[in-house]
């Protein structure tokens, strides 16, 4: 009976001191390639795992040439960069951009060949604190349905085999992970270039609610994972203060990614920022053991599909509105490169004429 008695107190201290971390990739940049919606050279200019066409949300009085600007993904030419007020000016808004950078085949590096996030950011020369967010064109949705999408963009109707995976879109590597209860670690593959600025992550839980986690500075060269550990995790069960949250109709909980922050201290060095980012991964505990239900509470009541769908409507309206807005300025921007010539280039003037005849 004691030998029993012991036996299960030891069982019970050792399930005390694990912990039941998860780890998932919350988002792998080289999954981001263009591969659908051809322009006018043939070449793709989407995503097509993450494209979203936001024209549904815009009013009858756009055109079709209009409407197919609406439609954009997280392919990494799509990502936009934020400048603060100390950092926005003419030239840093013209040449800051994120790109798509491939990997050379011969690199030392499980993803070589591929291509990762390459961004570039002016900050200013002068001595001022100044910060640069790394954004997707669009918040990434934590519920849209999983589904595929043709070359054209256009998303089908799920498949059987896709609703029963209880996924979502935007899962798997592309922004979000489901079932997060407390995060222990964020790691970054990121390669460093010897800048001393430094580095943050951007997450968005289901409350909405973002936050930044510190993960270090950039003085390294090449190829770094930059780690963040949560300094509150504790891995002693009997030392955690046990919260119960309802579970229906807040959702199961998540967290999103929304974005990189660089941040530059006004005693470094300014001008160019140069860096590169392969992907950004989470380790966590599960919210709930399981999520599959004896019941479809979502099927029966809709409550967060009717939250996501207003949610999603308003980004589309937002992002839409931006698109159309950028169309019509391009289309009035100047197209001319120089001057058309006043004067016949290939004869000779009677100045020069008359030059040449009192220089004889």
């Amino acid at each position: 009976m004691k030998k029993t008695f012991y036996l299960l107190a030891t069982v019970m201290l050792l399930a005390g001191s694990l912990t039941f971390a998860d780890e998932a990739m919350l988002i792998d940049f080289t999954q981001l390639e263009k591969d659908c919606v051809n322009d006018e050279n043939g070449k793709a200019t989407q995503n097509k795992r993450t494209v979203m066409d936001f024209s549904v949300a815009a009013g009858a009085t756009f055109t079709s040439e209009q409407r197919e600007l609406m439609k954009t993904s997280l392919a990494l030419p799509e990502w936009e960069v934020e400048l603060n007020s100390s950092a926005r000016n003419v030239g840093s808004l013209a040449e800051s951009r994120v790109v798509a950078a491939p990997v050379k085949d011969s690199a030392k590096v499980p993803f070589a060949g591929k291509e990762v996030m390459g961004v570039r950011i002016i900050f200013p020369s002068i001595a001022a604190n100044a910060n640069a967010k790394i954004r997707p064109a669009f918040e990434i949705p934590a519920y849209e349905p999983l589904a595929d999408a043709d070359d054209e963009g256009v998303r089908q109707e799920p498949t059987d085999e896709q609703k029963a995976s209880g996924k979502t879109l935007f899962e798997d590597g592309y922004g979000v992970v489901k079932n997060v209860g407390t995060l222990k670690s964020i790691a970054v593959t990121t390669m460093g270039m010897n800048y001393p600025h430094s580095l943050y992550v951007l997450l968005k839980d289901n409350d909405g609610i973002e936050r930044r986690y510190f993960m270090g500075y950039l003085g390294f060269d090449g190829w770094k994972t930059l780690i963040w550990n949560n300094p509150q995790y504790i891995t002693e069960v009997r030392q955690r203060e046990i919260r119960v949250y309802p579970i229906y109709p807040r959702g199961i909980p998540f967290v999103k990614f929304t974005g990189f922050q660089i941040c530059r201290d006004a005693a470094h060095i300014g001008d160019n920022y140069i860096g590169y980012f392969k992907d950004v991964k989470v380790i966590y505990d599960k919210a709930i053991l399981t999520s599959d239900r004896d019941i479809a509470d979502e099927d029966l009541w809709g409550i967060i599909t009717k939250k996501e769908a207003a949610r999603q409507t308003a980004e589309m309206q937002r992002f839409g509105n931006n698109q159309i807005n950028r169309y019509l300025e391009k289309e009035k921007m100047a197209t001319e490169t120089g001057f058309t010539s006043s004067i016949d280039e290939n004869s000779t003037s009677n100045a020069q004429a008359n030059g040449g005849q009192a220089a004889n």
